[in-house]
This record gives C-alpha cells, sequence and structure tokens, in this order.
C-alpha cells in the first residue's frame, strides 16, 4: 500500500475564516470517512476556526463487503496488529503533514480523534511522529504496541480514552491497559468510561471529548 494518498471529507471553519486548529478523524473497521466527519456539527460551535477532516483508511476492509480498514484484524496476534498498524503509519503522517501545510498550521493545532481501529490506529502514530500532535481524543479503542511507548515516544501530548463499559467489540478494560501504558510513558492521559453504553460514542462522552479538544487545542 505504499504510496497511497489518503483522502475524505472535510469542513471548514464555521467561522468562514482561515483554520486555527485541524481536527482529523479516524475511524473504525468497515467505515469510511463519512461515518464521523459529523461529530464536526457537534463541536464546530465550540471551535468556530477548527479545520475538520476525515480520512478513509487506505485498505479496502477484508472482513466486509464494503468499507475500509487501516488494517488487517483477521489475525488479533500482537505482532499481527503491530505490523498493520506500522505499516499504515506513513500514509497517515503523510496526510497530516500535508494538510497541516495546506492550512497553515503547526502540530501543536493539530488533534487526532479516533474511534475503534481508528483509535488503535491514533494511539500508535501520535506519539512516534517527531513532532507530536496537540492532542489526541481515542474512543471505544485500544493500544496497540504498548509495551513499547516509553521506549518509543517522540512526543507526549495530552490524551483523553473514553469507553462504554458495556461494550461488546472492545471490552472496556482495554481503556484501563492503555491508560497505563501512557503513565509509563509518563504521557499526560485522562479517560473516562459512559455507563450502560456499548461499541459507539454516548452523548456524556461527545460532551467531555468537546470540551477536551478545546482545553487542548481549540485555544489556539
Amino acid at each position: 500500500m505504499t504510496g497511497v494518498r489518503l483522502d475524505g471529507p472535510e469542513l471548514p471553519p464555521r467561522s468562514g475564516g482561515k483554520a486555527r486548529q485541524l481536527i482529523v478523524f479516524l475511524h473504525g473497521l468497515g467505515a469510511d470517512g463519512n461515518d464521523l466527519i459529523g461529530l464536526a456539527d457537534h463541536w464546530a460551535a465550540l471551535m468556530p476556526n477548527a479545520h475538520f477532516a476525515s480520512p478513509h483508511a487506505p485498505e479496502p476492509c477484508d472482513m466486509a463487503p464494503m468499507g475500509r480498514q487501516w488494517f488487517s484484524l483477521r489475525t488479533r496476534e500482537p505482532a499481527a496488529l503491530l505490523e498493520g498498524v506500522k505499516r499504515a503509519a506513513p500514509m497517515l503522517n503523510a496526510y497530516l503533514d500535508a494538510k497541516l501545510a495546506a492550512l497553515g498550521l503547526s502540530e501543536r493545532a493539530l488533534a487526532l480523534v479516533g474511534f475503534s481501529q481508528g483509535t488503535m490506529t491514533s494511539l500508535y502514530v501520535a506519539y512516534r511522529r517527531p513532532k507530536g500532535v496537540g492532542a489526541v481524543l481515542g474512543y471505544s479503542g485500544r493500544m496497540i504496541g504498548g509495551e513499547r511507548l516509553a521506549e518509543e515516544a517522540l512526543a507526549k501530548p495530552p490524551t483523553l480514552l473514553i469507553h462504554g463499559d458495556a461494550d461488546e467489540v472492545v471490552p472496556v478494560g482495554a481503556i484501563f491497559e492503555a491508560a497505563q501504558a501512557l503513565g509509563s510513558a509518563e504521557i499526560p492521559a485522562q479517560w473516562h468510561v459512559s455507563a450502560d453504553i456499548g461499541h459507539g460514542i454516548a452523548p456524556d462522552g461527545l460532551e467531555i471529548g468537546g470540551r477536551f479538544l478545546l482545553d487542548t487545542v481549540g485555544r489556539h
């Protein structure tokens, strides 16, 4: 997949002015960029100068007749997952670099917002970018390569993890494993568990996530 250029739906700043933040959504397995771009409608009022972008993952989903994937989840062995996310990382980094350059923004103005496999990808890429990102918000995901994070982290952006306690796809325990890895790497992290919520984003998670983005990148 080397050389694949990512693209997907975007929403320019509601203010009509120059972008001051870049919020990039990374969707889950079997979806595409259209799945999360609607979150921009909830957060644009908080951050009217934010440019929202939601790229389609680079590969066709190999577990469904439609949709995309950042990497295959047919094999859940840790080594296979790590190899998959490492393959996706350069493509995502190239996309982020191009978007920042086009908007004239620095990495401090960039937030990654992931859902499920998009969170896995965000949590791998964000800390290993030479200049990092401004913030990471991950919903319903898990960390890949957490045992390597302390030695591999090049940046330590503030991170918020949100998960439903009734998640039937990625068990809620994944949030605590990720938080432990982040703590061991001395990366500032917060977490929130939404009650009686499965594999999705609850209203409280949406509100808490929006406030986090505002407090981290939204005041630039």
